[in-house]
């Protein structure tokens, strides 16, 4: 079964696009969606982690905050 991975990101973050980078190097799909443009998003992502940081990815409704690469391998079962 495919994972559900949704990456809240905004246009200027850097770290955004090296997750996005790395989900697509890694062979998966996710939604994107941009918490400068949609504040219903971000207060959602905010009540969730109870951080405005991005890039934030939720993968199956787990949330990985940042780029952590240990945690996005766990969870998405990459072996390196």
């Amino acid at each position: 079964m495919k994972p559900k991975i949704i990456v809240f990101r905004t246009p200027t973050c850097s770290w955004c696009r090296k997750i996005k980078d790395y989900l697509k190097q890694n062979g998966f799909s996710f939604k994107e969606i941009d918490v400068s443009r949609d504040s219903r998003a971000l207060a959602d992502m905010v009540r969730k982690t109870g951080q405005q940081g991005v890039p934030q990815t939720w993968i199956n409704n787990q949330a990985v905050v940042g780029f952590d690469k240990a945690k996005l391998d766990k969870l998405l079962n990459i072996k390196k």
